[in-house]
């Protein structure tokens, strides 16, 4: 099968549960999507991105290692390629039985699913028959430490998922530095882990998500629980009791023309 679509993932923050000595209260995992005929111009603002900030050419861009006068040309020129993007929030205090997540990449996995079929989704929503032969998608993953292909397959074999969309073929796993593509996705779990992940001095940063807005997939004008999904369920009451979170409220309960800026 010929592939329509591409889609890059990567993550920020971690899977640990040792809360104040030193785990991330939030895990993000998103995905960068781009049809195949669209694929290198929209991967090609890293090196647009690149020459403007005067890096080093093939040099990686690492949205944590960038000054916030960097990251916003870097989201803003994101925010206008033909891609779409599509995020899993998990705010792992909120998880039930935490034990049931500190296995081996049990978290990692949890939020692939659900992270996957919201890609399946938005695929089927953009794929035009008469274009292409059908809304296959080729994987890319960011390489973490220690996950093998062969526990990558096991997991894919154990699951349910759009085989319109997903094969386990489709997938590799590559470092960030060989693909564009993962770069963005990782600028976009970044840029949305910033929004809920207090900084060391109990700050968060929402400027960059409400920039990456217009490429946030959605569905009928709403990105909540299509484009940006919040884990576990238990944890969207929070949207009514932190303040930290108006942002998902303000931009991504509603279509573009009320979003604002």
């Amino acid at each position: 099968m010929a592939a329509s679509f591409r889609v890059y993932i990567d993550e920020s923050g971690d899977e640990g549960f040792s809360f104040g000595g030193g785990s991330t209260e939030w895990f993000v995992l998103s995905a960068v999507i781009t049809r195949m005929a669209d694929d290198l111009a929209a991967v090609k603002v890293v090196d647009t991105v690149r020459e403007l900030l005067g890096r080093p050419p093939r040099k990686p861009l690492h949205f944590k290692d960038m000054r916030h006068e960097h990251r916003l040309p870097y989201v803003d020129a994101i925010s206008r390629q033909p891609l779409r993007v599509v995020t899993v929030l998990v705010r792992k205090p909120s998880l039930r039985d935490p034990r049931t997540f500190r296995g081996r990449y049990k978290l990692y996995f949890r939020a692939l699913h659900c992270l996957l079929e919201n890609v399946s989704r938005c695929c089927n929503a953009q794929w035009n028959p008469i274009e292409s032969g059908d809304p296959t998608a080729q994987i890319v993953l960011s390489n973490r430490a220690g996950l093998s292909r062969r526990e990558l397959r096991s997991w894919l074999a154990g699951v349910r998922l759009d085989p319109s969309v997903i094969h386990p073929d489709h997938f590799e796993v590559v470092t960030p530095g060989r693909r564009m593509g993962l770069q963005i996705a990782d600028a976009a779990a970044s840029s949305f882990f910033c929004a809920v992940q207090p900084s060391r001095l109990g700050f968060t940063e929402e400027r960059y998500v409400r920039m990456l807005r217009p490429v946030v997939h959605e569905h009928e004008g709403c990105c909540f629980g299509h484009g940006l999904t919040l884990l576990p369920e238990e944890a969207a009451r929070l949207l009514d009791e932190d303040t930290r979170l108006l942002w998902i409220k303000q931009h991504y309960l509603q279509g573009m023309a009320g979003s604002g800026s």
